[in-house]
């Protein structure tokens, strides 16, 4: 269990941050700036499910996924270093990318078929759930940097859970928008 009594240490006044294996990074590190966003992510969601209304459905399985976010961070802020660590670090595990692709599955049952690119809009929580899918879409393009690094180590698992869930955050902004009903279109040229 976590505990945090005190909220500032002072430790990061150098411009660096503590990494869970100990180590010490810049904070504009890549592996920093990435479950950085994977936060930046996780409070967009947040802010979507405030406007959610009463959908609980959805509002449950954004839940976990917070929840997952986390085990994200955590995994992302603890780098395999070859050694034996002390306790052994939290990693997202393909259950949780299945669980995420059971979720896609479940809503997207639902919604009316595509036959247009949709557009960022229509209610509240669609327009937010746009906006964290496009932040989750940013901290996968990072995550995959990071791992193609030569001396970093990201897990495959890690790389499917972003790509997920941003296609999960596609599906449930078109829920909240009446199933699809409502979504707005992209009209190819339409202002030429």
């Amino acid at each position: 269990m976590v505990v945090l009594n005190k909220i500032y240490t002072k430790t990061g006044d150098d411009g660096t941050t503590g990494l869970g294996s100990g180590e010490r990074r810049k904070k504009y590190d890549l592996r920093v700036a990435a479950y950085g966003t994977v936060d930046e992510t996780n409070a967009c969601i947040g802010l979507a499910r405030l406007h959610l209304a009463d959908n609980g459905d959805l509002d449950a399985a954004l839940m976990r996924i917070q929840n997952d976010l986390f085990d994200l961070g955590a995994d992302l802020a603890t780098p395999e270093t070859g050694e034996k660590p002390e306790y052994e670090p939290l990693r997202i595990t393909e259950g949780q990318v299945a669980a995420v692709e059971k979720e896609i599955d479940h809503f997207n049952k639902k919604l009316q078929p595509l036959r247009s690119f949709v557009l960022p809009g229509g209610s509240p929580a669609s327009a937010h759930l746009h906006l964290a899918r496009t932040v989750a879409r940013r901290a996968e393009r990072m995550i995959v940097e990071l791992s193609e690094q030569p001396d970093e180590k990201v897990s495959g698992e890690a790389i499917r859970y972003m790509n997920r869930l941003s296609d999960f955050l596609f599906v449930a902004a078109r829920v909240m928008n009446e199933g699809g009903k409502s979504d707005v279109l992209w009209v190819p040229g339409a202002n030429r």
